[in-house]
């Protein structure tokens, strides 16, 4: 985001509050993202993204209840908040690619992984919450 911001700069813009919405954002997404981790903490399961099917416990409470994916929702809204504070046309383009990458490469390995380990009660739990936000 900042090579292309930097690289084309005539794609900036004038963004008023762009300091204060960016850390808004950013700050926003940084508690969700830490209160997804506390939650795995709490659960006493891992939160390695890389192996999934470690997983000891289906986390369904706390930042949980909100987005199947706190952690990643925190990033985006971190990214959010970059590309805001960037104020760059194509900074925000980023913010679509990196959400299509993460459900392809990520999440939705991630998804069968725990679908095959905790069954019907993933099931339930994907149809009360939503991947994202």
């Amino acid at each position: 985001m900042w090579l292309v911001s930097v690289q084309l700069p005539e794609l900036s813009f004038a963004l008023p509050g762009r300091v204060a919405v960016a850390a808004a954002l950013s700050g926003l997404g940084g508690i969700f993202a830490i209160s997804g981790m506390i939650a795995f903490r709490n659960a006493m399961t891992t939160f390695n993204p890389m192996r999934p099917g470690a997983a000891s416990a289906l986390v369904t409470s706390g930042a949980y209840r909100l987005s199947r994916n706190p952690m990643y929702a925190g990033l985006l809204l971190t990214l959010g908040g970059w590309s805001v504070f960037l104020s760059h046309t194509l900074a925000f383009l980023f913010l679509p690619a990196f959400v299509a990458y993460m459900n392809r490469f990520q999440i939705s390995p991630e998804e069968k992984a725990l679908s095959s380990k905790f069954g019907e009660e993933f099931a339930a739990y994907t149809q009360r919450v939503r991947r994202w936000l």
